[in-house]
């Protein structure tokens, strides 16, 4: 399943049995830099035991880079 937020796709998947993790890939498929790193695509989060606990953990992720990238780090 694949979710749209704040210009990336979020793709949550089971890598096991009630283990869900996330990728996050900008959706224009540019990478996606950290401290000056290109990432083509990033899995993020732990194994969530459902699909909503990884796209919010997913989208936590997104609205950090966002407030990084503006400078105003936590």
């Amino acid at each position: 399943m694949t979710t749209l937020y704040d210009g990336f796709d979020i793709e949550s998947f089971e890598a096991g049995k009630g283990l869900w993790h996330a990728r996050i890939r900008r959706a224009d498929f540019s990478p996606v830099a950290i401290d000056g790193v290109l990432f083509p695509a990033m899995e993020v989060g732990f194994a969530w035991p459902d699909r909503d606990a990884a796209i919010a953990d997913a989208k936590h992720h997104i609205d950090r880079f966002r407030r990084r990238a503006d400078g105003d780090d936590e």
